[in-house]
């Protein structure tokens, strides 16, 4: 068995996990190892997609509105929220419905107005919520604390805050006397999966009445939006994770942990890893299981599971009257754990969702499939009946909707089991009973030195609930000083990042400039200013849903840097572009899409007007340069401004130039059509008039025209350091180079090459394999070099080939002279040799 070393293993990538990791990485300068068994990491924040088309999210529904600071914590602010309708969950009783409205002060008075000979009743039963949440919090601190202060502290807990113990049902009954009253009380148990006969109150009082009070929201982009945020961040801390990782056994060695037993399922390989401290995400029954002690905890109740059903619909939800709010389908008014429906509209609630889903749960007892563990045809039939019955429910409630299904697809709880490895597929982990709170073992603490536990084990259920499990975890292991620090920065204002901004953005117009050219207006995704500033002649990345895994393209922004409360940019349709086909065809208004920006050297901003500033646009090249014109006017900008504009028809942007002439004096448009009547391409003549005197130039459009472009300014003699260049490139351009990259890394390996070397000025060089770009090699091993867009678009990695062999694409960032001295750009050059550069 090969042998391994760190000081903390995390066993499971859940909130949990990924929180006490992030945790002991930050606070504690701990090397942190995470270990998921599952081939995806982030637990139930992660997606799956079914069709080519169908998103759907594994546990995440809606969380808070106000996000918290936990999750605030874990993603620095960054993950954006959409808020679901007021009246966020509609209860569904036998003869009557209610809905739940968003802040305790609406819900306390909708049930007074419903209710009024209770109201005192009612107003007792939040008082009695406060304090019954306030003492779950409490026992969970005192979870993570040393044993001790666990065997003083718990007892006073139980014997301050009593109700927290009790059940659900027993204390809404001593609360009121209403039984529709009591039905809406108790209701939404599903949100812990506890029914009420069994749940304790202390769980109830924290979920569906004190987390969700302040309203809930969805995640923009799914579930998988915390997920990527959260595992980018670790990576910054430098937690390593790896996927595909069973972890078999927890060492242990005279009382304390030592390590973990792994199995890689991927390769088979097997390996241990010596660490001083263990954290399990995995649960409290996987726990013990590891450390061969499960019977210690087999007295704890059994914990639920559930079917999910997951539906693929051809049209909006919206057809039905429905706004993105949760239906709770309820059997009857006593709380049965039997039959209890909640249906979740994601799509609704996702503006960034091209296509519409549903999630349908239901809780059951993990028992009832049982049977069907080894009899795959049954159950295969048993899932297909589970199916009907729960569609057939919900053309009950919804008339027409069966025929707006396209795809369904049933998780039951050997699903769960599977793909979570959790015990019987539990979903909420340990189930939220009294026994739960009064068990030494169901906590944060375990009976081994180094070992314990985080997630919805140690704290509650829920994504939130497994990262406060998280931090407890993190609680038992830090020192106090680091604590404290831990806390203070959890309860602090999340500082904004540096560099570039990375959110989902509304389109909120869209215009046909030209017959080929559209411009698409991103505006928030609420009220305000944008969340960036840009310098003109910048750009955007965006990604497009085109399938069920995005594409990245580059768009230049073509609004002025002074308008704030949107950003423009505009896309001409390529015959066979996937991005492009998208955003004319496809692309609606109030669709969110996912920017990250600004970028890019191509810039200008207003500054002496002694020469001549002078723009030369291919096509739609003139995007950037509207920008430029726009910063200019702005600025009030009074030296020569002339644009040169080459296109096959009308420029793009008529109107707007016809504008701009007001607020530039000096403004100087020519078009040069290439269609028939045209006067031509832009050639050396062309440039002559407008050559002398050239303080700034900026050049952009398609790769052959700007070659020659460059080449008769260096003719005319204007310096190429004033000379700024920005392409506009094939969306499969990335693709391209790809290609090119395997091919060259196939080449070498049957050659038996495994790498060239790359000489930099000042005797150093560095490695390059093969198949890597020059930039890419370069990053990689930590040589500095000027880069901004990454994809041959921006120009600002140009560097000079002194010799060497190598393949590459020069994207028309060159002259024909500027090539024959060997200047290629670092993005896009591909070594087949050693190489000696010059930048």
């Amino acid at each position: 068995m090969a042998f391994e070393e760190t000081d903390v293993v995390v066993i499971g990538s859940g909130m949990g996990g990924l929180a006490a990791a992030r945790m002991l990485a930050q606070f504690g300068g701990k090397r942190v190892l995470v270990l998921e068994q599952h081939y995806t990491l982030g637990g139930m924040t992660h997606e799956f997609s079914r069709e080519d088309r169908y998103r759907f999210g594994t546990g995440v529904h809606y969380i808070s509105a106000n996000a918290g600071p936990f999750l605030n914590f874990m993603t620095d602010g960054r993950v954006q929220l959409q808020p679901l309708p007021d009246d966020y969950d509609v209860l569904h009783f036998p003869g009557f419905d209610f809905a739940v409205p968003a802040t305790r002060a609406k819900f306390r008075a909708r049930l007074a107005e419903q209710f009024p000979d209770e109201a005192e009743a009612i107003d007792r039963y939040f008082r009695k919520t406060r304090r019954a949440m306030a003492g779950l919090a409490a026992r969970n601190v005192l979870s993570s604390l040393p044993a001790p202060v666990r065997g003083i502290g718990l007892p006073v807990v139980e014997r301050l805050f009593p109700a927290m113990y009790r059940s659900l049902r027993d204390e809404v009954h001593r609360s009121v006397a209403d039984p529709r009253l009591r039905a809406i009380l108790q209701a939404r148990w599903g949100l812990y999966g506890t029914p009420p006969a069994r749940s304790a109150f202390g769980y109830h009082a924290a979920v569906p009445t004190t987390f969700f009070m302040d309203g809930t929201a969805h995640p923009v982009g799914g579930p998988k939006a915390i997920n990527e945020v959260v595992l980018e961040i670790l990576g910054e801390h430098g937690v390593e994770l790896r996927a595909r990782q069973l972890v078999e056994r927890i060492v242990v060695e005279r009382g304390r942990v030592a390590g973990v037993d792994v199995s890689d399922t991927a390769t088979g390989r097997t390996y241990r890893v010596k660490a001083p401290t263990v954290v399990s995400a995995a649960g409290v029954r996987n726990t013990y299981a590891l450390l061969g002690r499960s019977a210690e905890v087999a007295d704890l109740p059994a914990e639920p599971s559930a079917v999910m059903l997951f539906l693929g619909l051809e049209r909006s939800p919206a057809a039905f009257g429905l706004r993105g709010e949760n239906h709770w389908i309820m059997p009857d008014l006593d709380g049965s754990p039997h039959g209890t429906l909640y249906v979740s509209f994601a799509s609704l609630n996702n503006p960034a969702a091209r296509f519409h889903t549903v999630e349908v749960l239901e809780l059951v007892d993990p028992a009832t499939f049982d049977p069907w563990r080894d009899r795959p045809e049954e159950y295969r039939k048993l899932k297909e009946e589970w199916t009907e019955r729960m569609l057939g429910r919900l053309e009950e409630r919804w008339p027409g909707f069966r025929e707006t299904v396209a795809f369904a697809e049933l998780a039951t709880p050997l699903t769960f089991e599977n793909y979570q490895h959790s015990v019987r597929g539990s979903f909420y982990g340990l189930a939220a009973t009294p026994e739960r709170l009064r068990s030494r073992l169901a906590g944060t603490r375990t009976p081994v030195k180094g070992l314990v536990v985080a997630g919805q084990d140690a704290w509650g259920s829920g994504v939130v609930g497994a990262l406060a499990g998280g931090l407890m975890a993190a609680n038992a292991v830090l020192r106090p000083r680091q604590v404290g620090a831990m806390w203070r920065a959890v309860r602090g204002p999340v500082a904004r990042r540096p560099g570039s901004w990375r959110g989902y953005l509304r389109v909120s117009a869209v215009e046909q400039l030209t017959p080929s050219i559209r411009r698409i207006r991103l505006a928030p995704l609420g009220t305000g200013a944008t969340p960036f500033g840009f310098v003109a002649g910048q750009y955007l990345k965006v990604e497009l849903p085109v399938a069920v895994e995005p594409i990245e393209r580059s768009y230049s922004i073509s609004s002025g840097p002074d308008v704030t409360d949107f950003v423009e940019i505009a896309v001409k349709r390529e015959p066979d572009g996937l991005g492009s086909t998208f955003l004319h065809d496809e692309l609606r208004v109030g669709q969110a899409l996912r920017v990250s920006g600004p970028f890019g050297e191509f810039t200008w901003v207003p500054g002496g007007d002694g020469g001549t500033l002078l723009l030369i646009a291919g096509g739609v090249g003139i995007t950037p340069l509207m920008s430029v014109l726009a910063a200019a006017a702005s600025a009030g900008h009074r030296g020569r401004v002339v644009l040169l504009v080459g296109c096959r028809d009308e420029p793009p942007f008529q109107r707007e130039l016809d504008e701009l002439r007001a607020g530039l004096p000096g403004l100087e448009v020519v078009v040069f059509r290439t269609g028939p009547g045209g006067r031509g391409r832009i050639d050396l003549d062309a440039l002559r008039p407008y050559a002398a005197g050239v303080d700034r130039v900026h050049l952009c459009g398609p790769a052959p025209m700007m070659q020659d472009v460059l080449g008769y300014l260096a003719e005319l003699g204007v310096p190429r350091d004033i000379v700024r260049t920005e392409a506009f490139v094939s969306g499969r351009s990335g693709q391209t180079r790809r290609e090119r990259a395997h091919a060259i890394a196939v080449a070498a390996q049957e050659a038996g090459v495994t790498g060239y070397t790359i000489e930099i000025p000042g005797g150093r060089s560095f490695p390059c394999p093969p198949g890597r770009t020059v930039l890419d090699a370069a990053n990689a091993a930590r040589v500095p070099f000027p880069q901004s867009c990454g994809e041959g678009s921006c120009g600002t990695c140009r560097v000079r080939v002194l010799k060497g062999d190598f393949e590459t694409d020069t994207r028309g960032m060159f002259s024909t002279e500027e090539l024959d001295k060997g200047w290629r750009l670092a993005c896009q050059t591909l070594p087949t040799g050693d190489l000696v550069i010059d930048q």
